[in-house]
């Protein structure tokens, strides 16, 4: 098989901050992938998987509704390796661009309150697995250390 391209990416020079992972063509279409990397790979503790899906519901559900990228959100969802999410919006997007509207999406998750969005055995196939306060600690700690300065070390890939 030939390597995908994320796995080409050098995760030992990693800085947490959003990238375009990939962009596609989808007939006359763009749909342009981000990672938002929450953790810095091979270094810092994974993300927990309870507080990881409830990043998920609580983000998914921001992004389906918002005024603006609502109708361009096709997904969003973790990372195998739980170091961070992807966002996937239809359209050309650039890493730069896109930082308002995750640090909103963040800025959301960190002062979350009430029913995590989709939380039921009706709407979720493990619904139990869920840690709102870790999910809030960690959509904080990635806004305040990385989002709300963030420079090109942590827009651009690194070569």
């Amino acid at each position: 098989m030939k390597p995908i391209k994320s796995f080409q990416i050098d995760h030992t020079r990693l800085n947490r901050g959003i990238y375009v992972s990939r962009k596609d063509r989808v007939g006359d279409a763009t749909v342009t992938t981000f990672d938002l990397r929450m953790k810095e790979p091979n270094n810092e503790a994974a993300l927990d998987p309870a507080a990881s899906h409830t990043i998920e519901h609580i983000a998914a559900t921001f992004l389906r509704n918002h005024a603006e990228y609502a109708d361009t959100t096709i997904y969003f969802g973790p990372m195998g390796c739980l170091t961070g999410f992807y966002l996937l919006l239809g359209g050309e997007h650039e890493s730069r661009t896109i930082v308002p509207l995750i640090r909103e999406l963040f800025q959301t998750v960190a002062d979350f309150t009430g029913d995590i969005p989709g939380a039921s055995p009706v709407e979720c196939g493990n619904y139990t697995l869920m840690d709102l306060p870790t999910a809030k600690a960690e959509a904080r700690k990635y806004l305040e250390e990385v989002l709300k300065n963030i420079g090109e070390e942590n827009l651009v890939y690194p070569d």
